[in-house]
């Protein structure tokens, strides 16, 4: 893939009854914290943005937290725009709303 940002959100929903799914979806968001990655969590989802091998090394190393730490399930919601002539940002898509 070509190595102009991107956009993608990330919607971590844990299928499991052994803790409160929020306990699950904070340490979600830590890696993603820990990654270096730009990023705005929101209420239903966390935006990442950032070069396109970055922001899927940081969806998987998410995913594969979850299975390392012992969450039985879970749903990966994924939205991902990518522009392949430039870089693409969400500043850009939401600056008139500020």
């Amino acid at each position: 893939m070509h190595n102009f940002i991107i956009n993608a959100s990330i919607q971590i929903i844990p299928v499991v009854l052994d803790k409160h799914p929020y306990e699950w979806v904070d340490e979600a968001i830590a890696i993603i914290q820990q990654s270096g990655i730009k990023y705005e969590v929101g209420p239903f989802a966390t935006v990442l943005e950032g070069k396109y091998d970055e922001v899927m090394k940081v969806i998987g190393d998410v995913n594969e937290h979850l299975y390392s730490r012992g969450c039985a399930e879970w749903i990966s919601n994924l939205q991902i725009q990518i522009r392949s002539q430039g870089d693409i940002s969400g500043d850009e898509k939401t600056e008139k709303f500020k």
